[in-house]
């Protein structure tokens, strides 16, 4: 699979923007292990490959067990995963495929059940920003190195 084109090269100011939001996602205060399977969940979803190696990678970076990891597909199947880990998993599942409001909305309410509303909103725009890393992945065709 080829490249299409060097996103850095293509559009430096909205690659700049993009990166920006990703930093202030960083600065949220989320936990670090959490923010790796939400955003490994999202680009499974999407199918992103290369986003795929790269969040894998860090999730096991800040302590993510492989068996974990290896799971993340199958977390409402799974006794591996906390009530705040499912909570943002399904938040994360529900923003990602937009197309099924009740999920969003029972998705919502998990998430009150152990988040404040500041917290449900800084994983929000998490989700948001790793969703448009996958569609600059997957739009570009990056590769896997």
């Amino acid at each position: 699979m080829k490249q299409r084109l060097d996103y850095h090269q293509a559009s430096p100011d909205a690659l700049n923007a993009l990166i920006a939001l990703e930093l202030a996602v960083l600065r949220l205060g989320l936990d670090p292990r959490l923010l790796q399977l939400v955003k490994l969940r999202a680009s499974q979803i999407n199918g992103c490959a290369y986003c795929v190696d790269i969040e894998s990678d860090e999730a096991r970076r800040v302590g993510e067990a492989p068996r974990r990891l290896f799971t993340l597909s199958l977390w409402r199947d799974s006794t591996l995963f906390s009530a705040q880990e499912r909570a943002a998993l399904a938040w994360t599942e529900a923003l990602t495929q937009l197309n099924n409001r009740a999920a969003i909305n029972e998705a919502r309410a998990l998430m009150s059940a152990v988040f404040d509303e500041q917290q449900i909103e800084n994983w929000a725009l998490a989700i948001v920003a790793i969703n448009c890393w996958n569609r600059v992945g997957i739009g570009f065709r990056k590769a896997i190195l």
